[in-house]
């Protein structure tokens, strides 16, 4: 492999590598992220202080998180600092890549499923990422917002089934559900009969239970309804009881409506 070809982290990115030989004067560590791309981890940023041994703080195989600080001219190695991360850096970046890796095995798993090929696999991660951002991202906002590869312009067959994988591999912080309202009353207090039905949507909000739910006016007729719930199961819960109350208001006062899932 030419050097031109090989892909390199910047100087100040955090890197995950894994200890592949540890000298009396440092440890060389291959990136995991960048292949045919090693680093050397000089003892003095193996640690904050004096190293007496430093097979006390690094091993061979071991996992760590480093700093980039200055790639040399070859391209293909690295100067690390090991010392130079905090705790909870190192926690944040690892949870990260170990997220990515579980993505990548998830698509794999639906290449499988729908008969993918291998550049149709490489093709499909490139541009998830592209569009989300890394690859976790992509399957975080499938489970947590319905419509949101197809927001992000993605089309075909294979998308109910990333969706199903997505929500029931990944653990979304929350779920969002949209929609939208069409309500019309021709009575002297229809803004007040209007607002009222709004208000008994919003009152299903439950801040102990992560439950939020909001109502927005787009132009009459149309108003938008957004919630977040910590679950679908919840969220498809919380949203058949908020529309129903809106619809069940404007009724009782003669009004029209109707509710649309965005």
């Amino acid at each position: 492999m030419s050097t031109d070809a090989i892909i390199t982290p910047e100087e100040g990115e955090l890197v995950v590598a894994t200890i592949k030989t540890v000298k009396q004067n440092g440890a060389y560590a291959d990136l995991d992220e960048y292949e045919g791309v090693e680093g050397f981890i000089f003892i003095g940023e193996i640690a904050s202080g004096w190293v007496k041994n430093i097979r006390g703080f690094v091993r061979e195989g071991q996992r760590v998180i480093c700093k980039v600080m200055r790639t040399r001219r070859d391209g293909t190695s690295m100067e690390l600092s090991l010392k130079s991360v905090s705790e909870e850096r190192k926690r944040d970046r690892l949870q990260e890549w170990k997220n990515e890796q579980r993505a990548q095995q998830l698509l794999k798993v639906l290449g499988e499923k729908v008969g993918w090929s291998e550049d149709d696999l490489s093709e499909q991660t490139n541009d998830l990422i592209e569009a989300f951002g890394s690859l976790y991202a992509s399957f975080e906002e499938a489970a947590m917002q319905e419509g949101s590869l197809q927001n992000a312009g993605f089309e075909g067959e294979w998308i109910p089934a990333f969706v199903e994988i997505a929500v029931e591999n990944i653990i979304p912080p929350f779920v969002e559900v949209r929609g939208a309202l069409t309500l019309s009353i021709n009575v002297i207090d229809g803004v007040s009969v209007i607002r009222g039905a709004l208000q008994a949507a919003e009152a299903l909000s439950n801040e102990e239970e992560e439950i939020d739910v909001k109502c927005f006016y787009d132009g009459a007729p149309m108003y938008r309804i957004e919630l977040r719930a910590p679950d679908f199961k919840v969220a498809e819960s919380i949203w058949e009881q908020a529309t129903g109350a809106v619809l069940e208001h404007m009724k009782t006062a003669g009004g029209e409506a109707t509710a649309t899932r965005e």
